[in-house]
């Protein structure tokens, strides 16, 4: 490879770092792609992790020893998060977006990339230090905010169905009861798509009782794996028994008037810790 200058060297290695969130580089793959001695690439890697973390990007973490490297770690100020928030609570709480049942339409939320981009940097950044292996959704609405929480954990998607699909081969299906309606239902998981003892992140757009995510808990089980976190887009506070004890939640929708078509939404457990 042609020796770059290190305005180069420095941007290069800020991609590299970027495309491959959570994963250990060695010094020497740096120094042996840019053809500089390992004090070089130090004094790169300490100029990316001041920038990084004054820009809010993240932390590079450095691992010593013959084994060692470094590591880029998403992560968000707090300040970003809640001038975030604020401006997505704001969208939220257009009274136009209120559903029979006191749901919410998030669909156009969902199906945008930039903003799923900062929610699943959210997440990745509130999970970081769990060492997530996979992150779990179930279809269809979670399947957005999933990828995004992944991409910023560099880890693959694992996506529950609502009913058996041919094309999945061997499953584990269960029944669970809905924490809302209470009434009955099935998901199932393909038993070649998550290996056993995984490490899971479970992620959801909404949360009313809790089932759906308490289902996949239980799901979880049967494969033998470790619940690791749960992170959910909006929760709603007026539910007499939620299913599920631990979660992290970005919004929370405090009060629906229906026939006042008002909405009270507030920011959610994340900004508690």
């Amino acid at each position: 490879m042609k020796k770059l200058r290190r305005s180069a060297r420095l941007v290069d290695m800020t991609q590299h770092l970027l495309a491959e969130p959570h994963k250990l580089i060695p010094l020497t793959v740096f120094a042996e792609q840019y053809g500089a001695a390992k004090s070089s690439i130090s004094e790169d890697l300490s100029i990316i992790k001041e920038a990084f973390e004054s820009q809010g990007v993240g932390v590079l973490t450095t691992v010593a020893g013959a084994a060692g490297g470094v590591k880029y770690i998403p992560k968000v100020k707090t300040d970003d998060a809640l001038a975030f928030m604020h401006n997505l609570i704001g969208h939220l709480g257009n009274p136009e977006r209120l559903l029979p049942g006191g749901y919410l339409y998030m669909s156009d939320i969902l199906g945008d990339p930039a903003t799923m981009s900062k929610i699943g940097k959210l997440f990745a950044s509130a999970f970081a230090d769990k060492n997530v292996e996979l992150v779990m959704t179930v279809e269809t609405k979670g399947i957005p905010l999933a990828y995004a929480t992944a991409v910023y954990l560099n880890v693959p998607v694992v996506i529950v169905r609502r009913d058996n699909k041919v094309t999945e081969g061997s499953v584990v299906s269960i029944n669970y009861v809905s924490g809302s309606s209470k009434r009955i239902q099935t998901m199932s998981l393909a038993r070649r798509a998550l290996p056993e003892q995984s490490r899971v992140l479970i992620v959801d757009d909404f949360m009313k009782a809790g089932g759906t995510v308490r289902g996949m808990i239980d799901l979880l089980q049967e494969f033998r794996a470790t619940v690791v976190g749960c992170g959910v887009l909006v929760e709603t506070a007026d539910v007499s028994e939620r299913l599920v004890d631990e979660y992290v939640s970005l919004a929370k929708l405090q009060e629906v008037d229906i026939k006042g078509k008002q909405i009270e939404l507030e920011l959610g457990s994340y900004f508690q810790k």
